[in-house]
């Protein structure tokens, strides 16, 4: 009888087992299908400072990383579908801190915080540019500054979007600078540029990566660089902060999940841009050169002190500006 219930016992354990390593399999098994990238934004700005690593982590994780547009409200709309989205690492939101920090803090209309993401990882660095038509009147950033104390109100500049970070630094340096501008919102620093270019808006803050090469061929003029520095390309244009408007935010570009994802698909998405890093390392400079970026990786806890500390300056900023809903 003992033999028999000893036997039942192993041929029973050895069943279980049997239907429990599926499971332990599909479990371990990350990913299986491809992993949707939201930007939040239209294409031209972030996605060009993501792209260079994105696409390359397909090595590591065996699926592609798809880029899918979300552009709207600075870029609320995207970030706060991921922040609702189910919690198993396919779907991200790629960012500077503007989707992932300034919106939820002067946006109410949005419901989701800083809070509501697993930081990934940080891929890049980048800054913002304050320009200009390149044959504006406006040849040095005192120029308009002038202009703007005089006929307060008038002088109209484009962002990627309300609430978004270049409309919040643009409105921090206008405080500063004791001037008031007239803010038309885009979705994403792209069609900013582009109206800008077409002489619609007097001037426009905008990420680096689409305003480059038409500051380099003349069609735009940079008057101050938004850095904690000079911008390797752009070594002539001088920083908002040493012109003495105090506005310095060096912008990360990264990757979060959904809150509740599980930290080892979080790690898993992380080494394979560690990874990607490693192999293209040379190929991927090349191309953020060109944009006047750089490489700048964090893990998912460097990226969430980062975080945490552009929540803590623009909390501080935003409450001290009175910003409407443009």
């Amino acid at each position: 009888m003992n033999v028999q219930r000893h036997g039942l016992k192993i041929a029973t354990a050895f069943f279980l087992s049997l239907c429990m390593t599926p499971l332990v399999n599909a479990q371990e098994a990350f990913p299986k299908e491809p992993i949707e990238l939201i930007i939040p934004f239209a294409p031209g700005d972030t996605d060009k400072m993501l792209r260079p690593i994105a696409d390359r982590m397909r090595d590591a994780l065996g699926q592609p990383v798809v880029m899918q547009y979300k552009p709207g409200a600075g870029g609320g709309v995207g970030a706060s579908q991921v922040a609702n989205a189910k919690a198993d690492g396919y779907t991200l939101v790629g960012s500077s801190p503007g989707a992932l920090v300034i919106v939820p803090l002067a946006n109410k209309e949005f419901k989701y915080e800083t809070e509501s993401f697993a930081p990934v990882a940080a891929f890049t660095k980048g800054a913002f540019l304050l320009l200009v038509p390149g044959d504006s009147p406006y040849k040095t950033l005192e120029d308009l500054v002038n202009a703007a104390k005089t006929k307060p109100g008038t002088i109209t500049y484009g962002s990627s979007g309300t609430m978004g970070i270049t409309h919040l630094l643009t409105e921090i340096f206008s405080k500063n600078a004791n001037i008031e501008l007239m803010h038309i919102p885009y979705q994403g620093s792209t069609p900013a540029v582009v109206d800008l270019l077409g002489k619609e808006i007097n001037m426009a803050t905008a990420a680096i990566a689409p305003a480059l090469g038409y500051v380099k061929s003349g069609r735009l003029r940079a008057l101050a660089v938004i850095s904690d520095r000079r911008s390797a390309l752009l070594p002539d244009v001088p920083t908002v902060a040493e012109l003495g408007y105090g506005v310095s935010s060096p912008a990360l570009y990264g990757i979060v999940a959904p809150k509740g994802t599980s930290k080892e698909r979080v790690y898993a998405i992380y080494e394979a841009a560690k990874k990607a890093i490693e192999t293209h390392k040379d190929e991927i400079n090349k191309n953020l050169t060109t944009l006047g970026a750089e490489i700048q990786l964090l893990d998912p806890e460097q990226y969430r002190a980062y975080l945490q500390e552009q929540k803590a300056m623009f909390s501080k900023a935003i409450d001290g500006l009175k910003v409407g809903q443009q």
